[in-house]
């Protein structure tokens, strides 16, 4: 279809931690059907308080509050894309996003996420794919993670890829075949911790540090059901605030021991579940925004066989947007960029819905 093999793509994401919303312009080179990548620039852009506390509601708000507040969002994404696009060139051949998760139940056929793509493809005059759940969601998968096509292609000397983001994730390839889940909570629970005492996070996790482990309340996370079910399995805000808040909330206890114990049971989980499938000590890329946490990342430096390996900051904090915009590349191209082994649908998909701007 395409004759070139050098592609410029702008990811966006946005995710649940609702930390902003990140932009990476990418340089794709394809050399003997491999895909290299070049960040050329990116940066974060924080949601101004009224969008993400509009964000934050929209779990709870009507469909015709949800298609509002999805037009809005399309066109705050156009506008802070042409801001950045006039600050980064050159411009893209299309714009991936995956825009803001505020609905996700694949057990019931559900997932969506926010962000208008037509609107956003009219208002930048640019090409925009979004939408890269829906069609592995009707095929019985979970449609996530996403992200292990990029691990796979881009960063295939690691045996793990971590992210520390809104939620753990993780994934690995198992004798040639790409196997992936969503592992904990992570940030979405460590934020709305500290959202209780008017800090947006952490900083390092110092307010942790000085807290103990409530052994009660660690056994009472570490026991939760999701946990024992077998991959493929994925994790959204429903979970989160049915499920791990109420156990969260119902303490008695410091907010420096409520971080201690939840970041203790992060730890623990993301051992776990690496010790228990591969204890070999191969090397593992921890990227997102929690890898900023250092007593967390130095809980799993203790609890986990597998060596990490901590990149520099920019592949730390757009490690998941660069993969978006190379899932969106794919989509173009026609090839496969999500996969059956990872989600649990009845096939591998080329995911996402695409918004010519005329």
């Amino acid at each position: 279809m395409y004759d070139l093999k050098e592609f410029v793509v702008l990811g966006l994401m946005s995710g649940t931690s609702l930390d902003g919303v990140d932009l990476a312009l990418c340089r794709f080179t394809e050399a003997g059907g491999a895909f290299q990548y070049h960040l050329i620039g990116a940066e974060t852009i924080t949601y101004p308080r009224y969008m993400k506390e509009k964000l934050d509601d929209a779990f709870n708000i009507s469909a015709a509050g949800l298609q509002d507040i999805d037009q809005e969002l399309g066109a705050f994404y156009a506008e802070q894309i042409l801001g950045f696009l006039d600050r980064h060139h050159p411009r893209p051949l299309l714009i991936a996003s995956h825009g803001h998760t505020i609905r996700h139940q694949p057990d019931k056929g559900i997932t969506m996420q926010i962000g208008d793509g037509t609107i956003i493809a009219k208002k930048t005059g640019i090409t925009v794919i979004n939408d890269f759940r829906t069609q592995d969601v009707s095929k019985g998968g979970q449609g996530a993670p996403l992200v292990p096509v990029g691990d796979r292609d881009l960063f295939g000397d690691y045996r793990y890829c971590l992210n520390l983001g809104g939620i753990a994730n993780v994934s690995f390839d198992d004798k040639g075949i790409r196997i992936a889940c969503d592992i904990a909570p992570c940030n979405m629970a460590l934020n709305t911790i500290t959202s209780w005492i008017d800090m947006e996070y952490d900083w390092n996790g110092a307010l942790a540090a000085r807290g103990e482990v409530q052994p009660d309340l660690l056994e009472r996370l570490n026991a939760l059901a999701y946990y024992r079910l077998p991959a493929p399995k994925s994790l959204g805000k429903e979970w989160f605030l049915r499920t791990f808040l109420p156990e969260i909330r119902q303490t008695e206890i410091t907010i420096e021991d409520l971080l201690r114990t939840v970041n203790e049971h992060i730890a623990d989980q993301v051992a776990s579940f690496i010790n228990i499938n591969h204890p070999d000590g191969s090397s593992m890329l921890i990227t997102g925004g929690g890898v900023h946490n250092r007593f967390l990342v130095s809980l799993l430096k203790n609890k986990c066989q597998a060596d990490l390996f901590i990149p520099g900051e920019k592949l730390i904090d757009f490690k998941e947007a660069i993969v978006f915009a190379y899932l969106g590349l794919l989509r173009q191209l026609g090839n496969t960029n999500v996969l059956a082994s990872v989600t649990g649908a009845d096939s591998d998909t080329c995911a996402g819905i695409i918004h010519h701007p005329n």
